[in-house]
């Protein structure tokens, strides 16, 4: 993975995406809220931006709570639109079980979505599995009992060694690449904190065993970047072997019936939607 990318709005510009996914077959853009928020049309084109996840917006009451999932389904959609080509209310966003999002029909790319305050976060990759993180930069983790649910003995012993100046800091960090880990994994929250843990060796990041001992594979990469004013972004990324893909537009990588069929060209029947979705990852 390469550098973080800042999607300045629905318009773009998105050559920056095309040229990471060509370099690296992974990108992480940020983005602002008020930045993706619609403006004007009508509750019928709204209704259209968002696909299946209307439903789940009319159950949402509270004014900011809206306008976060409006935002953050309106820049996940539009970045893989981008990414296969093709228009953005054409993109399918569907939820396995834990709440993970995901394309349906496109195999070839997986993406993850995170948020907090005023930040957005969307990561794609056409190499296997995402998963991204992003928290203030200064959220006060350290000694407030964090250490003991989220760290193992090798990253206690770590941050006892590191020193109270750069404790909060280096807390952050382990704290979103375990996120940015677990939603990869499509696991969440599920997954215990204290069961894997990080080597943080300068800019980079090791996966090893709760004692320190190296994981064996190279199939993972993690990275850590600062974004906008005051935020932390993490990302993990595993390399499952998918292969190099030169054109990952819908029109070349699906077949054209399939296409139709799930795209909902015209004449197509699209899929119905379902009854329910579950939470945001």
């Amino acid at each position: 993975m390469g550098r973080l990318l800042l999607a300045e709005g629905p318009d773009g510009p998105w050559e920056g995406l095309h040229e990471e996914l060509s370099r690296t077959g992974s990108v992480v853009l940020y983005a602002t809220m008020p930045a993706w928020q619609p403006r004007g049309g009508t509750e019928s084109d709204l209704r259209r931006r968002l696909g299946r996840d209307w439903r789940r917006y009319e159950t949402i009451t509270q004014p900011r709570i809206r306008e976060r999932f409006v935002a953050s389904r309106l820049f996940l959609r539009q970045t893989a639109a981008a990414a296969l080509r093709t228009a953005p209310d054409l993109v399918d966003l569907a939820y396995q079980p834990g709440g993970r999002p995901y394309v349906r029909g496109c195999d070839q790319i997986d993406v993850s979505l995170s948020h907090t305050e005023e930040m957005m976060v969307v990561g794609l990759t056409r190499r296997g599995r995402i998963g991204v993180d992003v928290e203030r930069a200064d959220r006060r983790l350290a000694h407030t009992g964090s250490e003991r649910q989220a760290c193992t003995p090798y990253e206690k012993e770590r941050l006892d060694a590191g020193g109270e100046e750069a404790r909060n800091d280096t807390m952050v960090r382990l704290w979103t690449l375990k996120e940015a880990y677990s939603k990869a994994l499509g696991q969440g929250l599920r997954f215990r904190f204290t069961e894997f843990g990080f080597a943080l060796d300068g800019a980079s990041s090791r996966l090893v065993r709760p004692d320190g001992s190296p994981v064996p594979g190279g199939e993972w990469q993690f990275v850590t970047r600062p974004a906008g004013e005051g935020y932390v972004v993490s990302a993990a990324v595993c390399d499952t072997g998918f292969g190099e893909l030169s054109d990952l537009s819908v029109g070349t990588t699906l077949d054209a019936g399939m296409l139709d069929a799930l795209m909902g060209a015209p004449g197509a029947v699209r899929p119905a939607p379902p009854q329910s979705l579950p939470g945001d990852l």
